[in-house]
Formats: structure tokens, C-alpha cells, sequence
């Protein structure tokens, strides 16, 4: 930011030296070369979030090039949105549950808003989908393909209890049938390979300079995952209670065996099959007090740890 503001408020080219010398943090440099690092960095970075940055020379004498961002070129331009597409940007602020992920959508927000677009963030939309990112790795892995650096991680197969360690050239992180998965190079084995986060054992590390990993062109990360993963097992019927009246989206999957007054509240027993248990936890989770799981125990222990952890952000 300060590396922005100072490029942003001159029309001369300025040179790497006298930037050095204007801008916070690049003082603290212990040697010329740690320097150019920190400033070959923070140039790729703003050339990847889209900002112009430009190279001249102020006379034919200069001797080196300079830097500078035209205003003209920065300013965010005039941006005309129709009331769904208004609606529709203030839909995706909510998408995220990630915290680094909203964070940057609120960001979005306040920018169009600060261009004189009017986003409506207040009105309740009648279907509200939400994207649950609940694995603890998710955020190093996605900061290391952003940055192009080698992770080093422990992972257990499912074959085998003992986890192993992985050295990994990251490509990117999908989600495939309710699962997040790491696509990337393999170096011990030479190989793509795809890991499922749910199976990392304790804390990712990167090391290596920015810019080191690059994903090869034409390479689709979903079609690995799906020739390779493997397909989650079948989850067992489900035996719901769900208040009267409530939780239409999940009577319409089930059939009614009973009921049962839970609380002093009057609701049905449903039956249901789900395909995959993580994403049922989720789901069931979503409907709040209106829904219990009778059994099996281990769907009512997910879907307790998804509403824990719902609690947990919401107090941060």
C-alpha cells in the first residue's frame, strides 16, 4: 500500500534507489540485494492484483529506469449495474465462509460503493448458498499456488495409518463431491499427484522464492481429482427429526416414519439417504434448531462439530 500511494502521488519516474529511500519497510532492508527482492515481490504482486505499473525515464539523461502509476489509468472507471447484477455482487460478499475469503469480497464491496455503486447488502435473499471451507490448511495451501512456492506437508493415505511426508510443486485447490483437494508435482515421486486436506497431518510449510512453481498450461485440476481420488463411501441412512412445518428442502429427500415432540415442539421423524456425509453435515447444519439427527451417531457428532465451529467464527 505505501509502495502505491507513493508511486501514485508523482508524475516523475522514480528510481528503485529513491524509492527505497521514500517508502516504509524498504529502509529496514539489511543489504542492496535483500532490497530488490522485497521490491521485485511487491512489483509482481501489484502487477497480479491489476494495478499499471509503469517503466521510463524522465530525460534522455536518466541513466536508470523509473516507476510511477498513472492515476488515470488506476482510478476505478465508471461501473453501471443493473439491480440484479447489484444484487447478485452483494450475494457473492455473503459466498464465503473462509475468513481470508471474506474479507476480500467485503473489500469489493466498499470499492464499488466508494465508486458510487449502489450494492444492496442488506436484503435477505430467499436462497442463500454458502461456501464451508472447514479444513485448516486450506488457507496456506491456496496463499503457496497464489505465490508459486513448494509446500512441505505430512499426509496418510488411506491405506496405511502412519502419515508420510509429501514435497509438493502446487498447482491449485479444488473441491470435488464435498472434499477439498491439492493438485500439484510430487517431486519425491515425479509424479501429479492429488491430496485430500482432510488427510494432512499437523502444519503445512513453503519454502522457496516466489515464483518458483508455475502451473503447467492446459491443465485441468477437477479431471486429476476425479480419475484419482477416491470415491467417498456411501453414507447410511439418516433418521431426522424436523419441526413442523420447517425445513422444507430436506422433507422433499425424505420419507416420514413417525412423530415426535421434542422440547415441546411438535415435529416429524424423516428418513433420509444422503450420498456424501461431509456435505450432509453441512447441509443439515444449515437449518439450525428446526433439524436434530436421531442416529447414526457419527452424522449427529459432524453435524454438532459444524454448528461448533459456526459458534466459534461468529464470536471472532
Amino acid at each position: 500500500m505505501n509502495l502505491v500511494l507513493c508511486l501514485l502521488s508523482t508524475r516523475q519516474f522514480l528510481g528503485a534507489d529513491r524509492i527505497r529511500g521514500i517508502v516504509p519497510g524498504y529502509a529496514d532492508a539489511p543489504t542492496g540485494d535483500a532490497f530488490f527482492r522485497m521490491f521485485e515481490r511487491d512489483k509482481a504482486e501489484l502487477r497480479d492484483l491489476g494495478i499499471p505499473l509503469e517503466t521510463g525515464r524522465n530525460s534522455g539523461f536518466d541513466g536508470t529506469e523509473g516507476y510511477r502509476i498513472a492515476r488515470r489509468d488506476y482510478e476505478l472507471g465508471e461501473i453501471d449495474l443493473e439491480p440484479d447484477e447489484a444484487a447478485a455482487v452483494a450475494l457473492a460478499a455473503r459466498l464465503w465462509d473462509s475468513h481470508d475469503f471474506a474479507d476480500a469480497a467485503r473489500r469489493a464491496v466498499v470499492k464499488l460503493r466508494a465508486a458510487g455503486v449502489d450494492v444492496d447488502h442488506g436484503t435477505a435473499p430467499a436462497v442463500e448458498p454458502r461456501v464451508r471451507i472447514s479444513e485448516p490448511s486450506f488457507a496456506v495451501l491456496h496463499a503457496a499456488v497464489q505465490a508459486g512456492r513448494l509446500v512441505t506437508f505430512d499426509h496418510r493415505r488411506s491405506s496405511s495409518p502412519e502419515p508420510m511426508r509429501r514435497v509438493v510443486e502446487p498447482w491449485g485447490v479444488v473441491s470435488w463431491r464435498g472434499r477439498w483437494y491439492l493438485v500439484g508435482h510430487d517431486l519425491d515421486r515425479q509424479a501429479t499427484r492429488c491430496f485430500r486436506l482432510s488427510r494432512i497431518v499437523g502444519p503445512v510449510t513453503t519454502s522457496g522464492p516466489d515464483g518458483a512453481v508455475q502451473r503447467p498450461e492446459g491443465v485441468d485440476l477437477l479431471s486429476i481429482v476425479a480419475a484419482t481420488a477416491e470415491p467417498p463411501p456411501p453414507a447410511p441412512p439418516a433418521l431426522l427429526w424436523i419441526a413442523k412445518d420447517r425445513a422444507n428442502g430436506l422433507r422433499r429427500h425424505g420419507r416420514t416414519t413417525g412423530e415426535r415432540v421434542v422440547g415441546g415442539i411438535d415435529g416429524d421423524l424423516l428418513e433420509i439417504e444422503f450420498n456424501h456425509s461431509g456435505s450432509a453435515s453441512d447441509w443439515i447444519a444449515g437449518y439450525g434448531p428446526d433439524v436434530l439427527v436421531v442416529e447414526p451417531e457419527s452424522l449427529r457428532e459432524s453435524v454438532r462439530e459444524v454448528l461448533l465451529g459456526a459458534m466459534g467464527e461468529g464470536e471472532r
